[in-house]
């Protein structure tokens, strides 16, 4: 019979030889079942998603410690209640030597880190430092520079985001605890 295996018949199934799990030499090609509890699946994203966040208001405190170097006409100048350029070279602007946008981004490097590690209450604390000292930048623009500046406001509703799912995240993994050994 032309067409057919060799060993097969015409309307006859053909046998296969299913080797152990163990013997395969592409172990990713062999099924096995994983059981994973439905929080774990829940809560890895989660985590990703923080430090997206925190890569993204890294990026924006970058675009600000380069207006805070920066003496041309920023893109930001918009009109005299938003202008990043007088709130980036305010006095209010440096603590110390050092400018609030550079430990803005080292804060957001923290938690995007933190948040990766899976320290889910170390990454909510350091969110929510973040979120006063960012809430206490608006209070000065607000009420004593009197200018907005557009990348700190980003900064503001980026931070309040990463603190709000931070929250939540070391919520969701406050009942969890590995179980002790019994001796």
């Amino acid at each position: 019979m032309a067409g057919l295996r060799p060993g097969a018949q015409h309307g006859q199934p053909i046998p296969l030889l299913v080797a152990p799990p163990l013997a395969c030499p592409f172990p990713s090609l062999t099924y096995r079942k994983v059981h994973k509890p439905r929080t774990q699946l829940q809560l890895l994203p989660m985590r990703f998603l923080i430090a997206l966040l925190a890569l993204a208001g890294l990026y924006v405190s970058y675009l600000a410690l380069r207006v805070h170097y920066s003496t041309d006409t920023q893109p930001c100048s918009i009109n005299e209640k938003w202008d990043c350029g007088i709130v980036n070279h305010s006095p209010y602007a440096v603590i110390g030597p050092i400018p609030v946008a550079a430990i803005g981004m080292a804060g957001y490097v923290l938690i995007a880190v933190l948040a990766l590690l899976r320290r889910r209450r170390f990454t909510a604390g350091a969110a929510v430092i973040g979120l006063a000292f960012s809430l206490y930048l608006t209070h000065i623009e607000k009420d004593v520079l009197r200018v907005w500046c557009l990348y700190c406001v980003t900064s503001l509703g980026i931070i309040a985001c990463i603190t709000l799912l931070a929250l939540i995240w070391a919520a969701m993994g406050r009942g969890k605890r590995l179980p002790s050994s019994a001796a």
